[in-house]
């Protein structure tokens, strides 16, 4: 039978085929008449009910349900573990990235409020806590008690920092430990910072067997228990509660109030974790909330050094380091300028160019270019009131065409005598002025073009030495008289001292000669008065002169050159007002003829 009802009954498909049509014309009024019963039915509208069709007919997620959703999400999954907040933290992070790269003035802006007044409070915090801990150090280093207490350092063979702790600290709760009562098993535990300690369940286990071992061994009521415990400088306090105990290690002679501290710690954990010590299996979790409580245990209390909070040690150790480091600054500040003052006259100096300088740990490295005859550094080292051990040069030579250079180089060339100087102009023209003997003058015309930076050599103002003295020569011997007695040829009285002195100037003369290649020609001119007849004084004249040329070659005169004349009276001679023209015309003289050996 439900076979038969299960069965469709089987319709000729042309009745199908009009069946459909007939439906096809009939489906949209139905559908509409269906909808406005269902929206009367439900209350709804109709196009928000066709809307709950679309939904219920497209079951994806659409973001509008997901925007409803997520933050109750994020906060449901955030309480359940880590893995939201790690997965969340790169996109934060690119976000944050691209946030400063497109506009780092967003971030900044939004910081402003917070970042200021925080920086400042933390600057003001950690200048306070320096400026206490620095005086406590040195007064703890630099007082006459500290000198007291190296010693003792040093005699008992303990740290200076053991000596001062025990000199200065009146008592220092160490460490803090909260016991399970019946188990004896640590439940929480908290520490100063840099001590040394034991592992603290260890400790705790220790705690719990002394207590035993006193009350077996001293037949004491199970009741009662361990209140303190002294060994040496180290106190151990002991508070019990109903379900816990509070012990503290205690450095130090701590006072009767400490223990009302203690009776408070233990009796707020009971208050907030009664159940849960109750109930304790091993689990320390639970007990971390009993970490304020034991913190407030830790009280430390050291003996007052001065009643006025002035950090006297603070200060003067602050102003001697300022002191220190104004005379290091002073002194800093001085080598600097003497250093530019050396860089300064080295870069004034000609030939000298300065490359690159530096400063590396106190001293000073230079390189640069040097001409060979450009002063030298090390001089100006000393000028400079400059350290040379902290000065460091390397200088590499090169040639300078600098004037005053130039000059020094033609100089050291040339090897000028003292009487010649020069002058150097623009166009490279090296001008020579002075006396300078004929051989340098030779040397130096052909010297001066082996000199960097000169282009010609003017040596027209430079009188040949040799030539002058030939000149020089030449006056004094024609300068020179000799004068005769009346009618002979015997020299007046005195004027044989004349004679040394003519033979040295006539050999001076033959050597100038010969050195500057001259033809000398000197003839020797005898004179009389106009007494007697003219025949003889031509007679008396060419005697006297031969008598002279004859004492001339006696003293090694070369004569072969020398030619002596009579002219009688026939060239008077005016002298000065002191002699006679009469004994000045009895006389004889000198006339000199230089020619070139070309001529």
């Amino acid at each position: 039978m439900s076979d038969s009802l299960n069965q469709k009954p089987k319709v000729p498909p042309e009745a199908t085929s009009s069946n459909s049509q007939s439906s096809s014309n009939k489906e949209p009024q139905l559908n509409d008449e269906l909808t406005t019963l269902r929206s009367l039915l439900f209350g709804i509208e109709p196009t928000e009910l066709n809307k709950l069709y679309e939904r219920l007919n497209n079951p994806q997620i659409q973001p509008e349900d997901i925007s409803r959703l997520l933050p109750e999400a994020l906060i449901m999954r955030s309480k359940q573990d880590k893995q939201l907040v790690e997965a969340i933290v790169p996109t934060v992070e690119e976000a944050i990235k691209t946030s400063v790269q497109q506009d780092e003035n967003v971030l900044s802006e939004a910081f402003f409020p917070i970042i200021g007044p925080a920086t400042r409070k933390a600057i003001s915090t950690a200048l306070e806590q320096m400026i206490q801990s620095l005086n406590q150090t040195l007064e703890n280093s630099l007082s006459v008690e500290s000198f007291k207490w190296r010693l003792e350092a040093r005699r008992t063979g303990k740290s200076f920092a053991e000596i001062v702790l025990l000199r200065t600290l009146i008592y220092r709760v160490e460490q803090v430990f909260l016991i399970h009562k019946k188990t004896g098993l640590l439940l929480q535990h908290v520490m100063v910072k840099q001590i040394a300690t034991q592992d603290p369940d260890l400790v705790s286990a220790m705690l719990t067997a002394i207590g035993d071992f006193v009350r077996d061994s001293f037949s004491i009521r199970k009741e009662d228990a361990l209140k303190s415990l002294r060994l040496g400088e180290l106190t151990i306090l002991v508070e019990e509660g109903p379900q816990a105990i509070i012990a503290g290690s205690i450095r130090g002679n701590p006072p009767q109030e400490l223990r009302l501290v203690f009776q408070d710690a233990i009796e707020k954990i009971h208050l907030k974790l009664g159940e849960e010590i109750k109930a304790f299996a091993g689990e320390t979790e639970p007990f971390k909330a009993s970490i304020p409580y034991l913190e407030a245990c830790l009280a430390v209390q050291y003996k007052p050094t001065s009643q006025k909070n002035n950090y006297t040690y603070a200060w003067s150790c602050l102003g001697t380091i300022a002191i220190a480091c104004g005379i290091w600054s002073f002194f800093m500040i001085r080598e600097h300028l003497r250093w530019q003052a050396y860089l300064e006259k080295l870069n004034s100096q000609p030939g000298i160019i300065v490359i690159n300088t530096k400063q590396h740990n106190g001293k000073h490295f230079i390189m640069g270019m040097r001409d060979p005859l450009a002063v030298d550094p090390n001089t100006l080292i000393q000028q400079a009131n400059l350290n040379p051990k902290t000065v460091i040069s390397q200088w590499k030579p090169y040639l300078s065409l600098e004037p005053e250079l130039t000059i020094k180089r033609v100089k050291v060339l040339l090897q000028p005598p003292k009487t010649v100087s020069f002058q150097f102009d623009n166009n490279g023209i090296l001008y020579a002025t002075g006396y300078a003997p004929r051989k340098w003058i030779l040397e130096a015309r052909n010297l001066w073009r082996s000199i960097p930076a000169i282009t010609q050599f003017q040596d027209k103002n430079i009188v040949d030495i040799e030539l002058l003295n030939l000149q020089t020569y030449i006056k004094e011997i024609e300068q020179e008289k000799l004068f005769f007695a009346e009618g002979t040829i015997e020299l007046n009285p005195g004027e044989a001292i004349k004679l040394p002195q003519l033979v040295l100037n006539i050999q001076k003369l033959l050597d100038s000669a010969k050195y500057l290649d001259k033809n000398v020609r000197v003839e020797i001119i005898g004179h009389t008065n106009a007494a007697g007849t003219e025949q003889e004084n031509l007679l008396l004249s060419q005697n006297r002169a031969d008598k002279i040329l004859s004492y001339l070659k006696s003293q090694g005169i070369d004569t072969s050159k020398f030619k002596v004349v009579g002219v009688g009276s026939k060239l008077p001679w005016k002298p000065e007002l002191t002699l006679k023209a009469e004994t000045a015309n009895r006389r004889v003289s000198f006339q000199v003829f230089v020619t070139d050996t070309t001529n």
